[in-house]
């Protein structure tokens, strides 16, 4: 049985801050609600509530509600129109497809002063012999009936004739209460476990009923045309057969019966849906090779900005989604978004940098666009292929190193050595000057000698 609940009630009042004292209009249909409460305590400014396609069984708290101008209460279980006075600006009641048949029960309508229209459509009621007439003299505040204005001519004729309609009606007003009766007593005893035999009485077992042999007999030779399909699997279909096909008085009581069979049905479906283990997502293979995915079908575009050396990701996410919903991963070889818990993931064309990516959402259609500017060099992942060993035996000093664990020195490329330039480590002050000086040395012999240079024989030569 489901309840009005205020998380209900605040999940529908998002566009008044979640607040419920002050909302004047809340929706609550499709629901399965079987009882109207507490909306009379929690919103008392209450201008427009719908609570149409439940289960709902009677009108009541709702006296409170002294602002509520439209009430919809279309496709219900509602049999009486009752505690309604107390909303004073009622204007528009809307009953479609309900089990109203006690058509006497308009006349507590009166006291609303201000209702305007009325909807029966759908109703027992409406099948009575004199059915408008009565409505529009009982209701002389009512300018539309059932979608059809209320003409002054219309209600003049009302008016004239009034008992002897409301003596027709009584009567079939009472015919209709005894057949509810005798289908009440019947969905109670179908409640109870008891089966209708041939003869039209009611039997707890079933096969003590006459005719209970040749219907079974009719299911075994039914059993042995379909040899290939199993007992049990051959019974559920029967049974759900014969639920929809096996005719019934549309009631209140059938109503509910079918609700709940679909339940149960749905209910089923869930447990074998969680008994059947989910395959599991791959995004990434066992091999590191990324995989394109689309779990929720968007649209995208994928470009190269050759100008801004970028790659930029269009996504067309739903446009009226918060985006707090959306997760954003960037990689240097991927981009990956979450969008409520499903995955796109997309390989990019080249390497970018996911530091310097960003991540933006359009105001007007709002798609997510990332901007994700291009690495310089690709990185790459290269295997590393053991050398061979050396041809020539090594020395008996680099095996004595190996053996006391002395750490060797790595030679550079002998390609890459260049000769180390001594001259130019101390810059000159001017090109034309000769080699520097050392103090304490005497100059080379050079032909390019410096003014009031002596070159004394005695001392030899530096190279």
């Amino acid at each position: 049985m489901v309840y009005i609940t205020e998380d209900m009630v605040r999940r529908r009042a998002e566009h008044n801050e979640c607040e419920i004292f002050s909302l004047e209009e809340v929706s609550l249909h499709q629901q399965d609600i079987e009882r109207i409460q507490h909306i009379d305590r929690w919103c008392r400014d209450l201008r427009i509530l719908y609570l149409q396609n439940n289960l709902i069984p009677r009108i009541e708290n709702l006296s409170r509600l002294k602002k509520l101008e439209y009430l919809n209460l279309a496709l219900n279980n509602i049999e009486v129109i009752e505690n309604l006075e107390g909303c004073e600006s009622l204007q528009k009641l809307d009953l479609t497809v309900n089990f109203v048949g006690r058509l006497s029960s308009v006349e507590s309508l009166k006291h609303n002063i201000h209702l305007a229209e009325l909807f029966l459509v759908g109703n027992p009621c409406t099948e009575f012999e004199g059915y408008r007439q009565y409505v529009v003299a009982s209701l002389p505040q009512l300018k539309w009936l059932d979608g059809t204005e209320i003409s002054r001519s219309e209600r003049i004729r009302a008016s004239q004739g009034l008992e002897e309609v409301k003596r027709q009606v009584r009567e079939q007003e009472d015919e209709y209460l005894k057949r509810r009766a005798r289908e009440k007593e019947e969905a109670q005893r179908k409640e109870a476990g008891e089966e209708k035999g041939n003869d039209g009485r009611w039997y707890t077992d079933i096969n003590t009923a006459p005719a209970a042999e040749e219907n079974k007999e009719n299911r075994e030779v039914e059993e042995n045309m379909n040899p290939n399909t199993g007992s049990a699997d051959l019974d559920d279909e029967q049974r759900e057969r014969e639920f929809w096909h096996t005719p019934c008085p549309f009631t209140p009581e059938s109503r509910l019966e079918a609700h709940h069979h679909l339940e149960q049905k749905r209910k089923a479906q869930e447990k074998e849906k969680e008994k059947k283990p989910k395959a599991p997502r791959t995004l990434i293979t066992a091999d590191g090779r990324v995989m394109n995915v689309n779990e929720p079908k968007l649209d995208f575009c994928l470009n190269e900005d050759e100008e801004n050396n970028t790659v930029v990701l269009d996504l067309a996410v739903y446009r009226h989604m918060d985006t707090s919903l959306i997760d954003v991963d960037v990689q240097p070889t991927y981009a990956r978004v979450g969008i409520k818990g499903k995955i796109f993931q997309m390989v990019l064309p080249a390497e970018v940098k996911p530091d310097s990516s960003t991540a933006q959402r359009s105001q007007t259609t709002g798609h997510l666009v990332l901007t994700m500017p291009r690495a310089k060099g690709e990185i790459k992942v290269t295997k590393t292929v053991p050398r061979p060993p050396r041809a020539c035996p090594t020395s008996s000093s680099e095996d004595n190193k190996r053996k006391n664990h002395v750490p060797e020195r790595l030679e550079a490329d002998p390609r890459q050595r260049t000769a180390i330039d001594l001259a130019n480590i101390v810059p000159r002050q001017r090109t034309k000057e000769g080699p520097l000086e050392t103090p304490g040395a005497a100059p080379p012999t050079s032909t390019g000698s410096s003014e009031g240079f002596v070159d004394d024989p005695d001392v030899p030569p530096l190279i």
